[in-house]
């Protein structure tokens, strides 16, 4: 391994505000919205699909604001990993690190498995695995490139998913009022669909929280916005703008596509075999629908594992500058990417290809559910952290008013956010499907943190110890 210059040590500051906002709009709208949304109403009823959505996008304001808080005040890559490291403890931030680093590198691989299905609508013949590969290299490369490529990539990706959204929105609603025919039918739905096969919530309010982590799943990627704010132009001005937008157009865009989707199909119909995106353009009757919703949501497939490898590599770089994770990860090529850590990363994802030949539709669950709880577990300790963060900032003599974003109703909003998320990761146990996520999860946590104490704690104490008898000496 050659030597590093300095001053290369460091990740560039290259994005700008539309890049860092469509990154994290673009790790949101992914398989959860287009693929996950169909598990949700079937699960969740008409009434409970919206609810599940209106909770999940309530929960994902809460954590927006304590990470918003924190991020214009300290903007990093490694984000809430860093954070944790400093306002909880060192060994919960190597955790949180670990763990969002291993959620991220089994959904590239999720959405790899799910881009190489959605080819199969044009070339049979061709195996998914392939199309795995052929995807893997290109958003390797695209990575591998600059962060530049990546943000211009990731901002050109979102923009058809979010155009597509919207004329979702458009004709959906178009249709459920009247405006548009359904395939030739002349009685416009309305919101019959809510109440028919059982009324707003046919299986129960409990089938709401049993929903909660795949919609938990559909947002993971706004936190995106905290990671790339490290390689962000000015980040004190462009994060609280972002953070704000993001907010409000992620809730509107889920919310009301899921009403259009309830309204316009038969709660007992909608499943995860094809997307409910796809059935309702076909049913308005748009030349080439489905090929067109096919594309938007093979774009929007490529879009999540192209922001879930950069965030991961740039986890683990992070990682590896608070010497938790291999120095290897943490030597950047001449353009300022992390390439060790993205061929690491790829790599891992790699093995969750299996899912394409290994009873897919099961693993795809369990996958979702694991990296479901990961999600929820990191948000807890972005509230936590702002909670400590506050705390430890005012008995140090700050002024709240010289934050340059603050999250309103402390330590309410906090308090709430991290609650609320804990009850979500209890109500696991009573879901016999989704429960492999907390069998995964918590051994996984637990290994964390022994490895921490036993092994990267006494590695720094001796280093440490070092480092101060060669000070004697000097």
């Amino acid at each position: 391994m050659g030597m590093i210059h300095r001053g290369n040590d460091e990740l560039k500051r290259t994005m700008k505000s539309r890049h860092l906002f469509m990154i994290a709009l673009g790790g949101v709208i992914g398989t959860g919205l287009f693929l996950g949304s169909g598990f949700t109403i079937s699960q969740a009823g008409p009434g409970g699909a919206v609810l599940a959505y209106v909770l999940g996008g309530f929960l994902m304001y809460l954590v927006m604001l304590c990470l918003g808080e924190l991020t214009v005040a300290m903007p990093n890559s490694g984000s809430f990993q860093a954070y944790a490291t400093k306002y909880i403890s060192p060994s919960t931030g190597f955790t949180i690190g670990w763990l969002y680093w291993l959620s991220w590198a089994n959904t590239i691989g999720l959405e790899f498995t799910s881009a190489g299905i959605l080819m199969q609508r044009w070339f049979p013949e061709v195996p998914v695995w392939i199309w795995c590969m052929v995807f893997g290299i290109i958003v390797f490369s695209i990575n591998a490139l600059s962060t530049r490529s990546f943000a211009e990539t990731e901002f050109w990706f979102s923009s058809i998913k979010v155009t597509a959204i919207v004329l979702f929105i458009i004709l959906g609603g178009a249709a459920m009022f009247g405006f548009l025919n359904l395939n030739g039918d002349e009685s416009a739905p309305f919101f019959s669909n809510f109440t028919a096969g059982g009324g707003l919530f046919p299986n129960g309010i409990l089938a709401i929280f049993l929903t909660m982590v795949t919609v938990n799943y559909s947002f993971q990627g706004t936190e995106l916005i905290g990671i790339a704010a490290g390689e962000s132009e000015n980040p004190d001005k462009t994060l609280p703008r972002s953070i704000r937008n993001i907010i409000w157009r992620t809730m509107f865009f889920f919310v009301l596509a899921m009403v259009v989707l309830v309204a316009l199909i038969p709660w007992k119909t909608a499943g995860l075999v094809e997307s409910p995106f796809v059935t309702v353009f076909d049913m308005i009757g748009i030349p080439y629908a489905s090929d067109i919703m096919n594309f938007v949501i093979l774009t929007a497939v490529l879009s999540v594992a192209n922001s879930g490898l950069y965030a991961a590599s740039r986890m683990l770089w992070s990682l590896s500058k608070t010497e938790m994770a291999p120095s290897l990860v943490g030597k950047l090529s001449s353009k300022g990417i992390p390439l060790n850590a993205l061929i690491i990363t790829i790599s891992i994802s790699a093995l969750s290809l299996l899912t394409s030949v290994v009873a897919a539709e099961t693993v795809y669950v369990w996958l979702i559910s694991i990296s479901g709880v990961i999600t929820i577990v990191v948000w807890m300790s972005i509230c936590a952290s702002q909670f400590f963060f506050r705390k430890r900032f005012i008995a140090e003599g700050g002024n709240v008013n010289d934050l340059k974003f603050r999250t309103p109703l402390y330590p309410l909003v906090p308090i709430l956010g991290f609650v609320s998320y804990g009850i979500v990761l209890i109500s696991l146990i009573f879901i016999p499907n989704q429960r492999l996520g907390l069998y995964c999860g918590i051994p996984f946590m637990v290994a964390c943190y022994i490895y921490y104490h036993v092994i990267i704690k006494k590695r720094k104490k001796r280093k440490t110890g070092e480092d101060n008898e060669l000070g004697k000496a000097q």
